[in-house]
């Protein structure tokens, strides 16, 4: 989990992902330089089970998410946003899937500040489907919704440098040396608000030029993760 001055949900995020943890697994939490009370919200949860690094300088989502995952030790590792509802049911039914596949994204409803429904499901807004070509030209794959085994992320990381977000990397290489899954359950209420740090859909913040950049970089990088690992 990234974190950046977000202590209003975090504790309800954090409540929610322990009660589904056995007691051998982590919670790896890298905080941005929060200049609020989130790092103190966790350590008042005095729970063994959290790794908690307090930074004092910013480095954006993408350098904050990639120190967080440089951390784990688990051979599953689940990325979580920090002020989203995990179902109940999210880490077994992602285990269940993961026993098949290398990555495992599920849908989700969208919520507001309030927890009312904005949106009913994320796939359907984002027309997200398998495919590495589909998913270079529009990425469907969401880092909350997503867990994968470690042999992806040691594909992944260190991120190549000017990757636009971190899970849209992370799903492109599952896809290019493993193999992926869209669950279609519901497992995760993605709060938005107009202090999260990437897009929902339509108009990108970015030009077009920068856009094609992205994708070039990211296609570039995807080649020579496929000829590393003897797929070239």
């Amino acid at each position: 989990m990234a974190t950046y001055n977000g202590d209003k949900f975090i504790l309800e995020q954090m409540h929610g992902i322990l009660s589904q943890l056995s007691e051998t697994d982590e919670v790896i939490v890298s905080d941005d330089g929060s200049c609020d009370n989130t790092c103190a919200v966790i350590e008042q949860i005095n729970d063994d089970r959290i790794r908690l690094f307090c930074h004092t300088e910013t480095k954006g989502p993408v350098k904050n998410f990639e120190f967080a995952l440089q951390q784990a030790k688990g051979e599953n590792i689940f990325l979580a946003d920090q002020d989203d509802i995990w179902e109940k049911n999210k880490i077994s039914t992602m285990q269940t899937y993961l026993a098949t596949y290398d990555l495992v994204v599920s849908d989700c409803s969208i919520i507001d500040l309030k927890g009312d429904t904005l949106y009913d499901s994320f796939f359907l807004l984002r027309r997200s489907g398998p495919g590495i070509l589909k998913n270079l030209w529009r990425n469907g794959y969401i880092g909350c919704c997503m867990a994968f085994k470690r042999h992806i992320l040691e594909q992944a990381v260190p991120l190549p440098k000017n990757v636009p977000m971190h899970d849209w990397w992370i799903g492109l290489v599952a896809a290019s040396v493993g193999t992926t899954f869209f669950c279609p359950e519901k497992l995760v209420r993605y709060r938005r608000h107009v202090a999260n740090s990437t897009p929902l859909a339509g108009r990108s913040p970015f030009g077009i030029i920068q856009q094609i950049r992205f994708r070039v970089n990211l296609a570039v990088n995807l080649i020579k993760v496929r000829v590393s690992h003897g797929q070239g």
